[in-house]
């Protein structure tokens, strides 16, 4: 695996194998500076000998989840090791710290407690956000940055196979910029139902700007936040619901994905996103893609 990655991402990584995820958090970790497992750390070859001698010499902040404040704390209690807090009782550490502690300490014996995610769970909360490329006084701006956020927004939410129940747009003003009048303000507005539909979210959202939109203020930045999200197969029907416009619309979704896909984010966009986009984060000093894109790739010419 380590040889593969590194031949096609070009990464160098390591591995660390053992009984839970707390202990092969550590001994990953001891692979990375330990240059005689080269790479690669395996716990369940270790005897009880080989264990113990490690966890002597590891201090107790290499533990995950133990920080800098937990890691004083131990010490206190005469817990400097990685083997110290293994042999902590977990009704002291629970009383002491939290039932989450009492969980590493069992995982540092070998019992399961934190189960591995083999993906990542869908968001709860979808957020798209920017300070913009210079002062933004007009509503139109303003009216394009939020759409193109909740567009960003909406595909993240079709790509996790969800649907929300209401949206929160707010808009700010420089807050560095002290000596300027300053304004802030949001508001979440709940939808009629469930939707992953861009131009019903954005719809709502511009419907929220303008409510929230004073003018006469220099805007820095605005976002919108996608809330009460569900998965998309726990949408109940509504009684006036017509099956055959949601299919249409979902499919229309499904066809515009794919094109942002293959040919380019923005390829296809909502009118309301505007063309200009002058608001838009300066992006001048962004570093090259060297990894990711064939035109930033550095080219070395023979002379």
């Amino acid at each position: 695996m380590r040889s593969a990655i590194k031949r096609w991402v070009g990464l160098p990584v390591c591995v660390g194998i053992a009984p839970t995820k707390t202990l092969a958090k550590l001994v990953n970790h001891v692979a990375k500076k330990r240059p005689q497992f080269d790479g690669v750390c395996n716990y369940n070859e270790f005897s009880v000998g080989e264990i113990n001698a490690l966890m002597d010499e590891l201090p107790v902040s290499e533990v995950w989840g133990v920080g800098s404040r937990y890691t004083a704390r131990l010490q206190q209690l005469g817990i400097h090791t990685v083997r110290g807090l293994r042999q902590a009782s977990p009704k002291v550490i629970r009383q002491q710290f939290s039932v989450v502690m009492e969980r590493t300490v069992a995982e540092l014996n070998g019992e399961t407690c934190l189960d591995l995610e083999e993906m990542a769970p869908a968001k709860q909360q979808i957020m798209s956000s920017r300070s913009f490329g210079r002062p933004v006084f007009a509503l139109d701006e303003l009216v394009e940055s939020v759409a193109s956020y909740m567009s960003r927004a909406a595909e993240k939410l079709r790509r996790q196979h969800s649907l929300a129940g209401a949206v929160q747009v707010y808009v700010r003003t420089n807050p560095f910029k002290e000596r300027e009048p300053q304004y802030s303000q949001g508001m979440i507005l709940p939808l009629p139902g469930p939707t992953d539909d861009t131009r019903e979210l954005v719809s709502a959202a511009i419907s929220v700007l303008r409510r929230i939109y004073k003018s006469g203020f220099a805007y820095a930045k605005t976002g919108v936040m996608l809330t009460e999200i569900i998965a998309a197969d726990q949408r109940m029907p509504g009684l006036l619901d017509d099956t055959a416009s949601l299919s249409r619309n979902q499919n229309l979704m499904h066809a515009v994905d794919s094109i942002n896909q293959t040919y380019g984010r923005g390829t296809i966009r909502l009118a309301a996103e505007g063309i200009d986009q002058r608001w838009k984060m300066r992006a001048g000093r962004r570093s090259p893609a060297f990894t990711t894109r064939l035109s930033d790739v550095v080219v070395a010419h023979a002379t």
